[in-house]
């Protein structure tokens, strides 16, 4: 039996603060999920935090997006072990047909495209 994937776009723009609310169910555990994405200046980084939006819960703070490469990099594989082994989801921050930058800066962030939904396997 093959394991159906689903992902959500989530519309990046260049603004310094955004948020989204998405429902996904990693390995069939519903998550209604409030994601932070916030550009810390000093570093010149971008970072994502996700609540779980229902339990008022902070899952996970402050990682970096950082571009997938050849291979796509699981931003959230490090945190499988939330929500009793069911995880969070997978994420992948995917570079532009135009963006020679490997990780995005402040005023290129729109160029990239985040993906979030289904643990991938």
């Amino acid at each position: 039996m093959t394991k159906q994937l689903s992902y959500s776009v989530l519309p990046l723009t260049n603004d310094p603060y955004q948020v989204f609310t998405t429902g996904v169910a990693p390995d069939g555990t519903p998550l209604h999920a409030r994601i932070e994405i916030r550009h810390l200046t000093a570093p010149d980084r971008w970072v994502v935090s996700i609540f779980d939006h229902a339990a008022a819960t902070l899952l996970v703070n402050q990682i970096p997006l950082v571009a997938s490469a050849g291979f796509p990099l699981d931003l959230l594989y490090p945190f499988r072990h939330l929500r009793g082994g069911k995880g969070i989801g997978s994420m992948f921050l995917l570079r532009g047909g135009d963006t020679a930058a490997g990780d995005p800066g402040r005023d290129n962030l729109k160029q990239y495209t985040l993906l979030y939904g289904s643990t991938l396997g």
